[in-house]
């Protein structure tokens, strides 16, 4: 599974740890993903999405379906023909 949001697309950051010597190694900062099932009523199925918690709420704001095609329409979605059906 990769460390992809399917709909804002957010992933991993690169950054620097920073020591109190002011030491700089790398390190990253990974997305709060989750994997969530939606019901997807246009379609009459169950989806499961992996989400990070912004694109949670833009789910809540737009609605599933709307949110789908916008995340499709960006290339976010790596499933593309569940949502041209």
């Amino acid at each position: 599974m990769s460390k992809v949001c399917q709909i804002t697309g957010k992933k991993a950051m690169t950054g620097n740890n920073v020591s109190h010597s002011k030491r700089r190694t790398k390190r990253k900062f990974y997305a709060n993903l989750f994997t969530k099932k939606f019901y997807w009523v246009e379609q009459d199925q169950w989806i499961s999405l992996t989400i990070s918690a912004s694109g949670l709420r833009t789910i809540n704001k737009l609605g599933l379906d709307a949110a789908l095609k916008q995340a499709a329409s960006k290339g976010y979605l790596t499933c593309i023909k569940t949502v041209e059906e």
